[in-house]
């Protein structure tokens, strides 16, 4: 199957193929005498996996890893599961950082809601808050 066909097959951009296949996740492709690419079932199906743990937010690093484990290391399952139980705690750390960012941006948001409400014609508050100390003081002073 050339390049063109396993992107459509895997969803996956042509680059992105070719830069799994630089970074030695995927064995490079065989090519055709006129120099395209030609790659079997089996590495649609790594291409295939390596895309679906991207989607589960593993690194590359992690997916290398994963790869390993599943062409047979020993005692991979314990392996994987802490693979696993890592990225639960990074995501719950990620969830954590977005709570915050969501809780300032509703603050913000309140923010304009009375600004606009007052309709003061001063600056917007947010603005203000987001600028610089030192436009901060020029404003100010």
């Amino acid at each position: 199957m050339q390049i063109g066909h396993v992107a459509e097959s895997t969803g996956l951009s042509i680059d992105t193929i070719r830069f799994y296949e630089k970074q030695g996740l995927v064995p490079p492709a065989q090519r055709t005498a006129g120099g395209y690419r030609v790659y079997k079932d089996a590495d649609v199906d790594r291409l295939r996996f390596i895309s679906r743990a991207q989607c589960l937010g593993f690194s590359l690093q992690e997916i290398r890893e994963l790869l390993l484990i599943e062409e047979g290391q020993p005692d991979g399952c314990s392996h994987v599961r802490s693979l696993i139980e890592a990225k639960v705690e990074q995501v719950k750390d990620k969830i954590a950082v977005l709570r915050r960012i969501e809780r300032q941006l509703l603050k913000a948001q309140e923010q304009c809601a009375a600004a606009l409400t007052n309709s003061c014609g001063a600056c917007c508050p947010v603005l203000e808050q987001l600028a610089p100390r030192e436009r901060k003081n020029l404003h100010e002073g």
